[in-house]
């Protein structure tokens, strides 16, 4: 107030003395800022004095009161400025005191779960993607699912906690006879808390109990604990949600499917599942229940069919999955198949040569004398030491395939090496490839379109493959995904997951279509695959015909030079 009182007195001193020097002259002064209209309002005189000046003498007084006004203006602007930054730091510092910790936490979710929203625009290009590998991602991965069991839902605890009580509680095994309604007998065996739960259960079925009695100790049972195969999997389902569909109940449909199975090992895991069924387990249960013979991907998409009352669509979803997937293994067995057989002929057609047929010409050769060239020599020692030895070599090539196997199944470091070394081999290499990552986002993309938990996700997707280098990368996604990164972080520079699929990846987390493009990759690489094989199928057959024809070729070189050389000498 001091300084605005200061401004008013010298502008009327001003005005004073302009009205002095000059006769009067009215005017009129704009008034732009209301600040000036109080300044106005207090002195009421000068305005009085002002309109009877000179017209040049008025417009420099003009000017000086303009200069006042806007001098007052910025002082004003530059009080108010330093108000509010100090209110604003007092507020800024009562909040990062009370809530410092809720930025990161946001910017945290915002990265985990932009996978589904893809509305999520943080800038994670500073997240640091962790690559470890062996021990190390193990024990980090272990504690990543320790700290998640926090977040399983009460109904998936209860579940989980039911089943491993099931699994501790101890169960007699009994054997079976039963005659079915065309008077075929049928057995097998079944677990059960007593003999009468069996007796019950299998009239309830509708057989004709004949026997029932605890399997003894010598009692072998080669039906445990086996795995429905992928093709009768899918057939299985396809019929379960066409029952369903019509109207028949699940554990009805279940009932049939049990009937209707010639393999003793179905039946079996079948007869459990209505088991489960009618003591009231879900479906999921039930079927999580029977171990390995179902896998967890169908495990998983089933839970959450129950939660969504859309039971046969899943099913009809699972079974074309699963359809595809034997295709693809056909496929790449096929693939492997075809060479091996061809490569096995040729090598059994050439040892038959240099074993039984060039012995033969040796005898000749030796009763005249004739000057052996070095190629015959060589095909002549080859020949004695396979003759001698043939039986030591199928031993050590038995040998080796049996380490190989016990090694590639339970020596980690072995598997990842020799699974490195396949896939950067010239074609085998991309075929092996493009059926991993067909099947990998086959998979993400039917989970995410079913909205199983990223975390269920991961799970089933580092336990679907068997391929150290693709789990290392999926174990890798669970662990940043607990620290706020992004899926397509952990895949980043892979050279075993392609550019395309990578980008594709990318583009899925950030418009919100993952599912979709997971979808596209798919068929991309499917379609890759297919024509790999197609193109293997072709070149293996010309490779083998000239592998074979040069063979022959070498070892008839070495009897027939010899003979011509004989004949010289006649």
């Amino acid at each position: 107030m001091n300084g605005e009182g200061n401004q008013v007195a010298n502008q009327t001193t001003n005005v004073q003395t302009a009205q002095a020097q000059s006769p009067q002259q009215p005017i009129q002064t704009p008034v732009q800022n209301p600040q000036v209209q109080n300044v106005q309002a207090v002195t009421p005189q000068v305005q009085a004095q002002t309109q009877a000046q000179p017209q040049g003498q008025a417009a420099t007084a003009e000017q000086n009161g303009q200069e006042q006004k806007e001098n007052v203006q910025k002082n004003e602007t530059k009080d108010d400025a330093k108000k509010e930054n100090q209110v604003g730091n007092l507020v800024d510092k009562t909040v990062g005191k009370a809530f410092g910790v809720v930025p990161g936490v946001i910017t945290k979710a915002a990265h985990g779960f932009s996978f589904a929203s893809g509305i999520a625009k943080n800038d994670t290009s500073k997240f640091k993607v962790q690559k470890s590998s062996g021990e190390e991602l193990k024990k980090e991965l272990d504690r990543v699912q320790n700290e998640s069991k926090d977040y399983i839902s009460s109904s998936d605890k209860d579940d989980k906690m039911r089943i491993e009580r099931d699994k501790n509680k101890k169960m007699t095994s009994y054997r079976y006879k039963v005659k079915d309604t065309r008077g075929k007998i049928i057995s097998n065996t079944f677990e059960a808390a007593s003999i009468s739960d069996v007796r019950v259960f299998l009239q309830n079925e509708g057989y004709e109990v004949v026997e029932i009695k605890e399997r003894s100790k010598y009692d072998v049972d080669l039906n445990f604990n086996t795995k429905i195969k992928t093709g009768n999997l899918a057939f299985m389902l396809t019929q379960l949600s066409t029952y369903i569909k019509a109207g028949v109940p699940l554990i009805n449909s279940v009932r049939i499917l049990a009937k209707q199975t010639q393999n003793a090992a179905e039946k079996k895991i079948l007869n459990k599942v209505v088991y489960e069924l009618v003591v009231g387990e879900k479906f999921s249960v039930a079927l999580e229940k029977q171990g390995k013979s179902f896998p967890n991907l169908l495990v998983n998409m089933v839970k959450t069919s129950e939660m969504t009352g859309d039971l046969a669509s899943t099913l009809d979803e699972m079974a074309a999955y699963y359809t595809e997937t034997e295709k693809s293994r056909k496929a790449m067995k096929s693939a492997l198949i075809y060479p091996a057989v061809i490569l096995t002929a040729t090598i059994a057609a050439l040892a038959f040569i240099i074993i039984y047929v060039v012995p033969q010409f040796v005898g000749m050769f030796s009763s005249n004398g004739a000057e052996l060239p070095g190629i015959t020599k060589f095909v002549i020692a080859m020949s004695d030491f396979l003759s001698a030895n043939w039986w030591k070599i199928i031993l050590l090539i038995i040998a080796l395939i049996m380490v190989y196997k016990w090694l590639f199944k339970n020596v980690q470091s072995f598997r990842k090496s020799m699974q490195t070394f396949y896939m950067h081999l010239p074609i085998f290499g991309n075929i092996i490839i493009y059926n991993e990552v067909s099947t990998i986002t086959r998979t993400f993309a039917s989970l995410l379109n079913h909205n199983v938990f990223i975390t269920d996700s991961m799970e089933i997707l580092s336990k679907l493959s068997n391929n150290e280098i693709y789990k290392e990368i999926i174990n890798r996604t669970l662990i940043n995904l607990s620290k706020g990164g992004k899926i397509s972080d952990s895949f980043k520079g892979e050279w075993a997951f392609p550019i395309v699929a990578y980008e594709m990846l990318v583009t899925g987390e950030s418009t919100g279509q993952l599912g979709l493009m997971m979808e596209k990759v798919a068929e991309h690489f499917a379609q890759l695959h297919s024509n790999s094989v197609t193109a293997i199928k072709s070149l293996i057959e010309p490779v083998v015909i000239l592998v074979l024809a040069g063979g022959v070729g070498f070892i008839i070189m070495s009897i027939i030079v010899p003979m011509f050389d004989l004949y010289g000498q006649i």
